[in-house]
């Protein structure tokens, strides 16, 4: 069990310079908390260079982008993208000819989810060969970044896979159901967790999320030998989410959102950070706070421990910096709503005793039981009644905040990191927006 270290001082001004580099691993889509990233390390001076996953074509072959998507990734960007296709995964292998995992789920229905079976030997072997695909291409990546990077420029190497459920239409009806189900069409997730779709899931999400980590650390020795040599440093950094510290009753206490099945993997991937620390390889992972983005829409309720990060920022960052977000956030409330009424609203929830009976940090993550999805999934939308146009959220607002403040945290951290996996919860984040580093963010 990682042990909870919440970052409570802000880190001191990183040592990256014009000419030191950001290589992003993963793509960009939309806006989340990678943007933060890029954001700070482009005010730094530094030169971003980015990836791709690449793009399937119709028949299931994976490619690199084309002239048209290549220009337009690099435009959400803001810089150079190496056009080397690192999906990660293997949903979508097929080996010795037998039917890939995608293709053997075509037919499967959802009533069936609890005695679906796969051909003997075909996930270990699928798993094997998405493996295989992104070490080489891995490998490919580093040989392009050992021309791209001068010897002595210092490297941040930010890791930003996540996810890993696979493509077939099967998952959609049940994730639907565990993470937004109430009455019958609600689902334990515990009970899909331990479904044959449940462990394809896992191993999905462990390959995705985590294990993309350690080929990521494996595959760029040479960077850091040659930067070792230079006395550059070459540091790594990866998302993870372990619950956050946020304002209860008055209070900082840990919660998590539930359930969160991905946690598994996340812990695994704070393993893999852990591992490579011991052997003098900086590598952090962020445990950042709940946001909401376009990629979260499916976890209905995770946006409620969003809303106490106005409380955090008045108490840490004080009236003036405070106040122009709150009027902000008030004018997307209704007439006769207010933002005090909000704030109440989302800590009952919050403090309830029926997350107390269930959210423990040596335990976690949690499966969800049909009372608190109901309680959860009734206060999200009582909340988001509360908004005068539901494509204008206060949650939105504040999920801005979190991942520029974040960007920035990361960043100076990564320079010499406390620990291989730190929490950076509300109140350092209301810290920040009230030194000088954290001008512009609200």
């Amino acid at each position: 069990m990682t042990e909870y270290r919440p970052l409570l001082q802000l880190p001191e001004q990183a040592g990256y310079k014009a000419g030191d580099v950001l290589v992003l691993v993963g793509e960009l889509f939309g806006r989340g908390y990678a943007n933060g990233l890029v954001d700070e390390a482009r005010r730094t001076g530094m030169t971003v260079i980015g990836t791709t996953v690449g793009r399937r074509d119709s028949d299931g072959t994976l490619r690199p982008l084309t002239a048209e998507e290549l220009a337009d990734a690099e435009a959400l960007l803001g810089g150079t993208i190496i056009n080397i296709p690192l999906e990660a995964g293997f949903d979508m292998e097929s080996v010795d000819g037998v039917p890939s995992i995608a293709e053997q789920l075509k037919k499967a229905r959802p009533d069936d989810f609890a005695t679906i079976s796969f051909m003997e030997g075909s996930v270990e072997k699928a798993c094997a060969a998405g493996t295989a695909r992104f070490r080489s291409h891995l490998a490919l990546l580093e040989t392009e970044l050992l021309g791209r990077i001068p010897a002595g420029a210092n490297i941040l190497i930010a890791h930003s896979m996540a996810g890993g459920i696979p493509r077939a239409r099967v998952f959609m009806p049940l994730l639907n159901r565990i993470f937004k189900g109430t009455g019958d069409k609600y689902l334990a997730s515990e009970i899909f967790w331990n479904s044959p779709l449940g462990r394809l899931c896992n191993s999905s999400f462990n390959e995705v999320t985590a294990d993309t980590f350690r080929y990521l650390i494996e595959g760029t020795a040479a960077l850091r030998s040659r930067g070792t040599g230079a006395g550059a440093r070459v540091c790594y950094s990866a998302y993870g989410y372990h619950g956050t510290g946020i304002l209860v009753n008055g209070e900082y206490r840990w919660q998590s959102y539930t359930p969160y099945v991905q946690g598994f993997a996340k812990m695994r991937l704070e393993d893999i950070a852990a591992e490579a620390t011991a052997q003098g390889i900086p590598a952090t992972v962020y445990n950042c706070p709940e946001i909401q983005t376009n990629s979260s829409a499916l976890f209905l309720g995770v946006e409620i421990s969003l809303y106490p990060l106005l409380t955090a920022v008045r108490r840490e960052a004080g009236e003036q910096t405070a106040a122009p977000l709150e009027a902000r956030c008030q004018a997307m409330l209704k007439d006769g709503e207010s933002l005090a009424g909000l704030l109440d609203r989302a800590d009952r929830f919050l403090s309830s005793p029926v997350l107390e009976q269930i959210v423990d940090f040596a335990t976690w993550p949690q499966h969800n039981t049909r009372e608190q999805a109901e309680l959860m999934l009734a206060s999200s939308a009582e909340l988001l009644e509360m908004h005068a146009d539901q494509k204008q959220l206060v949650c939105a607002e504040l999920s801005r905040v979190v991942f520029l403040a974040t960007g920035r945290l990361m960043l100076h951290s990564s320079w010499n990191p406390a620990a291989s996996t730190l929490w950076l919860n509300h109140d350092i984040i209301g810290q920040l927006l009230a030194d000088p580093r954290g001008a512009g963010i609200v």
